[in-house]
């Protein structure tokens, strides 16, 4: 039997500023650059990076050391207003054309 898969609904898309509000890197402000919705994770940047060592693929290439951000979870993560600099929790509300639009409830100021 194959199980169904579960997608988790993210409060965060890709392309907004999040704060991480827990974990190593707490208080760290960056853009999240990818969302998992099966594993409710996000990868931000800037956040959780780690250095990965490459070992030279050819004969004469060097080796070398790169970085790259990992995944981190999405509950570990606020939507960050840069206008006003606070993070705040999402809110959905409708705009003047009768459109569904997400809202920081801090600030009220509208995201997309």
């Amino acid at each position: 039997m194959v199980k169904p898969v579960v997608r988790f609904r993210m409060h965060v898309k890709k392309g907004d500023t999040v704060q991480v509000i827990a974990g190593k890197d707490k208080a760290k402000v960056g853009e999240v650059l990818q969302v998992f919705p099966k594993t409710s994770q996000v990868v931000v940047q800037g956040v959780n990076v780690k250095t990965k060592h490459v070992k030279p693929q050819q004969e004469g290439e060097s080796g070398q050391i790169k970085t790259q951000e990992f995944p981190i979870h999405s509950s570990n993560v606020m939507v960050y207003s840069t206008k006003q600099n606070v993070a705040s929790r999402i809110c959905y509300s409708f705009d003047d054309k009768g459109r569904k639009v997400r809202m920081l409830k801090k600030t009220g100021e509208v995201l997309d």
